[in-house]
Protein backbone atom coordinates (compact mmCIF):
# COMPACT_ATOMS: atom_id res chain seq x y z
CA UNK A 1 0.00 0.00 0.00
CA UNK A 2 1.23 3.42 -0.95
CA UNK A 3 0.64 6.61 1.18
CA UNK A 4 1.42 10.22 1.01
CA UNK A 5 1.56 13.11 2.78
CA UNK A 6 0.70 17.25 1.95
CA UNK A 7 4.19 19.20 1.84
CA UNK A 8 1.91 22.25 0.49
CA UNK A 9 -0.26 24.31 1.96
CA UNK A 10 -3.25 23.10 0.34
CA UNK A 11 -3.65 20.50 -2.42
CA UNK A 12 -6.68 20.41 -4.16
CA UNK A 13 -8.44 17.01 -4.69
CA UNK A 14 -11.08 17.13 -7.79
CA UNK A 15 -13.84 14.42 -8.05
CA UNK A 16 -12.20 13.47 -11.79
CA UNK A 17 -8.81 13.52 -12.81
CA UNK A 18 -8.96 16.72 -14.40
CA UNK A 19 -8.15 20.61 -13.72
CA UNK A 20 -11.76 21.13 -15.20
CA UNK A 21 -13.41 18.62 -12.66
CA UNK A 22 -14.48 19.93 -9.75
CA UNK A 23 -12.69 20.32 -6.22
CA UNK A 24 -14.72 18.19 -3.68
CA UNK A 25 -12.22 18.88 -1.42
CA UNK A 26 -8.89 20.24 0.04
CA UNK A 27 -5.78 18.35 1.52
CA UNK A 28 -4.00 20.55 3.97
CA UNK A 29 -0.38 20.82 4.89
CA UNK A 30 0.98 18.08 6.63
CA UNK A 31 -2.38 15.51 6.38
CA UNK A 32 -1.50 12.13 5.25
CA UNK A 33 -3.34 9.79 2.58
CA UNK A 34 -3.42 6.40 1.16
CA UNK A 35 -2.07 6.64 -3.08
CA UNK A 36 -4.50 4.47 -5.41
CA UNK A 37 -5.05 3.97 -8.67
CA UNK A 38 -2.83 6.13 -10.83
CA UNK A 39 -3.30 7.83 -14.30
CA UNK A 40 -1.10 10.01 -16.87
CA UNK A 41 -0.43 12.75 -14.38
CA UNK A 42 -2.96 12.03 -11.38
CA UNK A 43 -3.08 9.99 -8.12
CA UNK A 44 -6.49 8.70 -7.00
CA UNK A 45 -5.91 9.65 -2.96
CA UNK A 46 -8.06 8.51 0.27
CA UNK A 47 -7.23 10.80 3.03
CA UNK A 48 -6.80 9.74 6.23
CA UNK A 49 -8.28 11.79 7.99
CA UNK A 50 -12.17 11.90 6.83
CA UNK A 51 -11.64 9.03 4.32
CA UNK A 52 -12.77 11.76 1.55
CA UNK A 53 -11.62 10.18 -1.93
CA UNK A 54 -10.62 12.25 -5.32
CA UNK A 55 -8.21 13.07 -7.69
CA UNK A 56 -5.20 15.10 -6.98
CA UNK A 57 -2.10 16.18 -9.42
CA UNK A 58 0.48 13.44 -8.82
CA UNK A 59 3.56 16.60 -8.71
CA UNK A 60 1.67 17.92 -5.88
CA UNK A 61 1.95 14.59 -3.66
CA UNK A 62 5.06 14.06 -1.56
CA UNK A 63 5.41 9.71 -0.81
CA UNK A 64 6.33 8.83 2.54
CA UNK A 65 6.94 5.48 3.89
CA UNK A 66 3.88 3.28 5.92
CA UNK A 67 6.25 2.89 9.32
CA UNK A 68 6.29 6.83 9.56
CA UNK A 69 1.94 7.16 9.13
CA UNK A 70 2.24 4.33 11.93
CA UNK A 71 4.91 6.58 13.93
CA UNK A 72 2.62 9.61 13.45
CA UNK A 73 -0.42 7.87 14.33
CA UNK A 74 0.99 6.96 18.03
CA UNK A 75 0.42 10.17 18.65
CA UNK A 76 -1.50 13.08 19.56
CA UNK A 77 -2.31 15.13 16.82
CA UNK A 78 -0.97 18.88 16.23
CA UNK A 79 -2.75 21.17 14.64
CA UNK A 80 -1.87 24.85 14.08
CA UNK A 81 -4.24 27.47 15.12
CA UNK A 82 -3.10 30.80 13.67
CA UNK A 83 -5.03 32.19 10.62
CA UNK A 84 -1.29 31.83 8.87
CA UNK A 85 1.68 30.57 9.86
CA UNK A 86 4.75 31.18 7.90
CA UNK A 87 7.69 28.65 8.65
CA UNK A 88 11.23 29.07 7.30
CA UNK A 89 12.11 26.34 5.19
CA UNK A 90 15.97 28.42 4.43
CA UNK A 91 17.10 31.35 4.06
CA UNK A 92 15.55 31.97 0.86
CA UNK A 93 12.74 29.99 1.36
CA UNK A 94 9.42 29.48 3.66
CA UNK A 95 5.85 27.75 3.84
CA UNK A 96 2.59 29.34 4.49
CA UNK A 97 0.46 27.01 6.79
CA UNK A 98 -3.40 27.59 7.09
CA UNK A 99 -5.14 27.20 10.57
CA UNK A 100 -6.14 23.77 10.64
CA UNK A 101 -3.03 22.38 8.75
CA UNK A 102 -1.39 19.28 10.45
CA UNK A 103 1.78 19.11 12.38
CA UNK A 104 3.52 15.69 11.97
CA UNK A 105 6.38 14.81 14.49
CA UNK A 106 5.53 17.67 16.95
CA UNK A 107 8.02 18.27 19.48
CA UNK A 108 6.46 21.38 21.75
CA UNK A 109 9.32 21.69 23.99
CA UNK A 110 11.20 22.68 21.01
CA UNK A 111 8.70 24.40 18.97
CA UNK A 112 9.63 21.78 15.82
CA UNK A 113 7.55 19.55 13.42
CA UNK A 114 9.20 17.13 10.91
CA UNK A 115 7.58 15.77 7.22
CA UNK A 116 10.06 12.75 6.32
CA UNK A 117 13.46 14.02 6.42
CA UNK A 118 12.75 17.23 7.14
CA UNK A 119 12.65 19.63 9.91
CA UNK A 120 10.79 22.80 10.53
CA UNK A 121 10.66 25.35 13.33
CA UNK A 122 7.30 27.26 14.25
CA UNK A 123 6.35 29.94 16.55
CA UNK A 124 2.81 29.90 15.74
CA UNK A 125 -0.53 28.79 18.31
CA UNK A 126 -0.62 24.98 18.09
CA UNK A 127 -3.53 22.65 19.48
CA UNK A 128 -1.82 19.32 21.55
CA UNK A 129 -3.66 17.11 23.30
CA UNK A 130 -6.40 18.21 24.83
CA UNK A 131 -7.75 21.64 26.04
CA UNK A 132 -10.31 23.08 28.94
CA UNK A 133 -12.76 25.13 27.17
CA UNK A 134 -13.28 23.41 23.64
CA UNK A 135 -16.50 25.38 23.29
CA UNK A 136 -14.42 29.10 23.81
CA UNK A 137 -11.74 28.23 21.70
CA UNK A 138 -14.02 26.57 18.56
CA UNK A 139 -15.85 29.65 18.67
CA UNK A 140 -12.82 31.72 18.94
CA UNK A 141 -11.08 29.62 16.35
CA UNK A 142 -14.64 30.37 14.23
CA UNK A 143 -14.56 33.95 14.49
CA UNK A 144 -11.04 34.25 13.17
CA UNK A 145 -12.82 32.85 9.61
CA UNK A 146 -15.84 35.91 10.07
CA UNK A 147 -15.85 37.02 5.89
CA UNK A 148 -13.66 34.60 4.50
CA UNK A 149 -15.16 33.58 1.09
CA UNK A 150 -17.63 30.61 0.63
CA UNK A 151 -15.61 27.99 -1.58
CA UNK A 152 -17.17 24.32 -2.53
CA UNK A 153 -14.90 21.81 -1.66
CA UNK A 154 -12.62 24.38 0.18
CA UNK A 155 -11.26 24.25 4.07
CA UNK A 156 -9.15 27.21 4.40
CA UNK A 157 -9.31 30.84 5.36
CA UNK A 158 -8.97 32.05 1.89
CA UNK A 159 -12.50 29.79 0.65
CA UNK A 160 -14.49 27.17 2.68
CA UNK A 161 -17.68 25.70 2.40
CA UNK A 162 -20.00 25.00 5.34
CA UNK A 163 -19.10 21.36 6.42
CA UNK A 164 -15.31 22.62 5.56
CA UNK A 165 -15.81 25.43 8.13
CA UNK A 166 -17.31 23.18 10.80
CA UNK A 167 -14.92 20.50 10.13
CA UNK A 168 -11.81 22.76 10.58
CA UNK A 169 -13.14 24.64 13.71
CA UNK A 170 -14.00 20.66 15.28
CA UNK A 171 -10.19 19.42 14.33
CA UNK A 172 -8.50 22.75 16.14
CA UNK A 173 -10.31 20.99 19.85
CA UNK A 174 -9.55 17.79 18.79
CA UNK A 175 -12.91 16.05 17.12
CA UNK A 176 -13.06 14.37 14.30
CA UNK A 177 -15.79 15.61 12.02
CA UNK A 178 -16.80 13.81 8.84
CA UNK A 179 -16.19 16.06 5.92
CA UNK A 180 -19.75 16.34 4.38
CA UNK A 181 -22.96 17.37 6.27
CA UNK A 182 -24.87 14.71 5.52
CA UNK A 183 -22.36 12.54 7.58
CA UNK A 184 -21.46 14.88 10.36
CA UNK A 185 -25.73 14.83 11.05
CA UNK A 186 -24.98 11.02 12.14
CA UNK A 187 -22.52 12.02 15.27
CA UNK A 188 -23.68 13.70 18.73
CA UNK A 189 -26.87 13.52 20.63
CA UNK A 190 -30.14 15.79 19.58
CA UNK A 191 -31.73 18.52 21.14
CA UNK A 192 -35.07 18.93 21.24
CA UNK A 193 -35.46 22.73 21.44
CA UNK A 194 -32.86 25.55 20.32
CA UNK A 195 -32.51 27.24 23.68
CA UNK A 196 -31.30 24.06 25.15
CA UNK A 197 -27.76 24.61 22.43
CA UNK A 198 -24.52 25.97 23.94
CA UNK A 199 -21.80 27.69 21.86
CA UNK A 200 -20.05 25.45 19.88
CA UNK A 201 -22.79 23.11 19.31
CA UNK A 202 -23.73 21.96 15.41
CA UNK A 203 -27.01 23.10 13.78
CA UNK A 204 -28.13 21.04 10.87
CA UNK A 205 -30.66 22.44 7.92
CA UNK A 206 -32.01 20.07 5.19
CA UNK A 207 -34.00 20.82 1.63
CA UNK A 208 -37.32 20.32 0.54
CA UNK A 209 -36.29 16.31 -0.30
CA UNK A 210 -35.39 16.30 3.43
CA UNK A 211 -31.69 16.05 2.30
CA UNK A 212 -28.86 17.72 4.80
CA UNK A 213 -27.83 20.36 3.17
CA UNK A 214 -26.17 23.16 5.27
CA UNK A 215 -24.64 23.05 8.79
CA UNK A 216 -23.19 25.94 11.11
CA UNK A 217 -22.08 26.35 14.49
CA UNK A 218 -24.03 27.92 17.26
CA UNK A 219 -22.99 31.28 18.79
CA UNK A 220 -24.39 32.60 21.11
CA UNK A 221 -28.49 32.82 21.84
CA UNK A 222 -30.01 32.32 18.52
CA UNK A 223 -27.08 33.57 16.84
CA UNK A 224 -25.10 31.08 14.18
CA UNK A 225 -21.69 30.85 12.55
CA UNK A 226 -21.98 29.63 8.84
CA UNK A 227 -20.48 29.20 5.66
CA UNK A 228 -23.17 31.10 3.02
CA UNK A 229 -21.56 33.13 0.48
CA UNK A 230 -18.99 33.92 3.13
CA UNK A 231 -18.63 33.10 6.80
CA UNK A 232 -21.37 35.16 8.52
CA UNK A 233 -23.58 35.37 11.34
CA UNK A 234 -27.24 35.22 10.91
CA UNK A 235 -30.03 34.76 13.22
CA UNK A 236 -31.65 31.25 14.44
CA UNK A 237 -34.13 29.48 15.53
CA UNK A 238 -36.68 26.55 15.37
CA UNK A 239 -37.45 27.45 12.08
CA UNK A 240 -34.01 27.76 10.60
CA UNK A 241 -31.71 30.24 9.36
CA UNK A 242 -33.15 34.03 9.25
CA UNK A 243 -30.51 35.99 6.91
CA UNK A 244 -30.13 39.23 8.47
CA UNK A 245 -29.24 41.34 5.14
CA UNK A 246 -31.85 39.90 3.20
CA UNK A 247 -34.72 39.52 6.13
CA UNK A 248 -35.83 36.24 5.15
CA UNK A 249 -35.51 32.67 6.04
CA UNK A 250 -32.41 31.14 4.05
CA UNK A 251 -32.05 27.45 5.46
CA UNK A 252 -34.75 25.30 6.91
CA UNK A 253 -33.96 23.67 10.54
CA UNK A 254 -33.65 19.89 10.60
CA UNK A 255 -31.73 18.87 13.87
CA UNK A 256 -29.15 20.39 16.18
CA UNK A 257 -26.83 18.17 17.83
CA UNK A 258 -24.23 18.48 20.55
CA UNK A 259 -20.89 17.05 19.74
CA UNK A 260 -18.70 18.62 22.53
Amino acid sequence: MNYGISNLSIIPVRKEPSEKSEMVTQILFGEHFEMREQMVGWTNVKLDYDGYEGWADSKMLTPIHERTIRKIKRNPIAVSTDVITIVPVNEEQSLMLVAGSTLPGWRPYLKRFSVGRNTYPSTGEVYYGTIDNPREVAINQALKYFNAPYLWGGRTPFGIDCSGFTQIIYKMIGIKLPRDAGEQVNMGTAMSFVDEAEPGDLAFFDDEEGNIVHVGIIWKRNKIIHASGKVRIDNVDQFGIFNIDTQRYSHKMRVMKKII
